[in-house]
């Protein structure tokens, strides 16, 4: 499917949900329209498995899409399911059973079919409890199809997830059935729903550009970036993971621009402590081919470190990752504890201020950056000079070498908000000295809602940090003798100048011009006298 199929694909989607969410707001209704395409893709993929494995008895019926194949075999062939089943499993990971494919629901939806609310219901409890081998329970668990906002009573819901699922059905119709194309068009859809949710889209939604400024560092080699991508990535982790967009699109930075002559990413991690965005990146990771036994996203509170897997006391069996992205919320109110003080996490820095958590996100994806790893993350530029424990956090950073770039993006980028901010690059091991600073906070595309990078803007940000570029009031790298002067202040402004030169003036020219206009001034003043003496008018001096 050609980007300007899987565009209209989005654009054909995001006019039904538009169109059809009525009263309910957008975010309720992202969530059912979202688990649909989920569904549809979940559907496609086992069918097009399921018609490879069976062959030849796989049943063929043309182009009447109101009959279900596997349906039909599943009829016919009950001794040999069990077998099948357990051939798909280890195929494709997971099983859906006929009447919950995508096809059987849209066709219970055409005939407005009574029962088509309780078979979601269950093939979706199916899903989350029976399909994939590893547990994917709760992945639903914010669909709720009994909800009012559906309808009063059953049969008014069920009238209504008919409507939606047939006018879906029949958007994705009329395109090619390329299961990839669903991955774009949920991501897609994702982008719209934070776009028309403003603030609440910080929760769940880093913008494409700003993702792939990240996703472009972090793929580099991170001791010697001018080599180029590395070839391959063991583990990546997103600790404040949202809908899981940003560590997608490291992969796919990974992967190369036709997918294939680039790297590898061994597995991927993600945390995200909102249950309904939990669930959106546990679908997400699927649409897009990333298989059940390839990532892990965990559930839970990353400043407390919920997450078991983190808490390991044994240093050498500490988990490690290649590469760290996070966009988390900015300046997040947090409860530091006398217990959080002696986390290893923040033991040795400090702990962040109560008003603000940015350094205590930091912290915590440092903690478990590899000494070969690199960390990228989006902050408030606060972080680059506020005083107090955030001033001791910084300067602890900066004399053990861990700084490496700090970048200044425009401002209102964002859906959630309209402020500057800063992207940090950090390693533990890095070879320069100085900290690379780049201004591009003035190089932007002006858009009516949210400000916008262009290509260009993304590669000259990518390409000075790869190849540690100087440029006037772009960008400079500056030691650590004159951080250190300026009290360990990150603030950009200090280093490079944003001040527009006076322009040259040129006083011979100039001169020249003013002696001819005085002599024009005098020459009409002459012809104004002499007509104002015929009037017998006073003169002018």
């Amino acid at each position: 499917m050609t980007e300007t199929n899987q565009k209209q694909l989005g654009n054909t989607l995001w006019a039904i949900a538009d169109q059809l969410r009525g009263a309910m707001d957008a975010d309720d209704f992202r969530d059912y329209m979202l688990s649909f395409l989920f569904l549809r893709y979940l559907s496609d993929n086992y069918e097009t498995a399921a018609k490879k494995e069976l062959g030849k008895d796989y049943p063929d019926v043309g182009k009447d899409t109101r009959k279900v194949p596997l349906a039909l075999w599943y009829a016919n062939n009950a001794d040999d399911i069990p077998a099948f089943e357990k051939q798909m499993r280890r195929k494709v990971h997971y099983v859906i059973e006929p009447q919950h494919l995508w096809n059987s629901i849209a066709n219970l939806a055409r005939t407005q079919n009574a029962e088509l609310l309780n078979t979601l219901q269950a093939g979706f409890k199916y899903i989350e409890t029976e399909s994939f081998e590893s547990t994917f329970q709760g992945l639903f668990s914010e669909i709720d199809l009994s909800s009012p906002k559906l309808g009063k009573t059953y049969v008014d819901r069920n009238a209504k997830l008919c409507t939606i699922i047939q006018k879906i059905a029949e958007g994705l119709a009329e395109f090619s059935t390329n299961i990839d194309a669903l991955g774009d068009a949920y991501e897609y859809l994702i982008g719209q729903f934070a776009a028309g949710s403003g603030k609440k889209a910080g929760e769940f939604y880093t913008p494409q550009q700003i993702s792939d400024i990240l996703s472009a560092i972090v793929t580099l080699d991170s001791q010697e970036p001018k080599t180029g991508t590395k070839k391959r990535l063991d583990s990546v982790l997103d600790f404040a993971c949202g809908s899981g967009s940003l560590l997608l699109n490291v992969r796919k930075k990974m992967a190369g621009a036709d997918g294939k002559s680039g790297g590898t990413i061994g597995k991927i991690y993600g945390q995200e402590k909102n249950i309904t965005t939990y669930n959106l990146a546990r679908m997400n990771m699927l649409l897009h081919g990333v298989k059940d036994t390839e990532f892990e996203i965990f559930h839970g509170d990353t400043l407390t470190n919920e997450w078991e897997r983190m808490r390991e006391q044994n240093p050498a069996k500490k988990p490690g990752f290649d590469a760290v992205v996070a966009n988390p919320p900015f300046s997040y109110r947090w409860d530091p504890t006398d217990a959080l003080a002696d986390d290893v996490r923040f033991k040795s820095h400090g702990l962040a201020p109560k008003s603000a958590a940015d350094f205590a996100f930091l912290l915590h994806g440092f903690h478990f950056l590899k000494d070969e790893g690199v960390m990228a993350i989006i902050l408030p530029h606060g972080v680059l000079f506020r005083g107090g424990a955030e001033e001791r956090i910084r300067t602890k950073l900066l004399k053990d070498g861990h700084i490496d770039t700090v970048i200044g993006l425009p401002a209102n980028l964002f859906y959630s908000t309209g402020i500057p901010v800063c992207i940090l690059v950090l390693k533990k091991c890095k070879k320069p000295d100085d900290v690379l600073f780049i201004n591009a906070a003035e190089h932007f595309v002006k858009g009516k809602r949210q400000n916008q990078l262009s290509k260009e803007h993304i590669d000259r940000i990518v390409d000075t940090y790869q190849f540690r570029k100087e440029a006037p009031r772009y960008a400079r790298r500056v030691d650590m003798a004159e951080i250190e002067k300026n009290d360990f202040n990150l603030n950009i402004s200090r280093y490079i100048s944003t001040a527009v030169a006076e322009e040259e003036i040129d006083l011979a020219a100039t001169h020249a011009g003013l002696v001819d206009i005085e002599q024009a001034i005098r020459q009409a003043t002459a012809q104004h006298n002499a007509f104002l003496k015929e009037l017998g008018l006073p003169l002018l001096p």
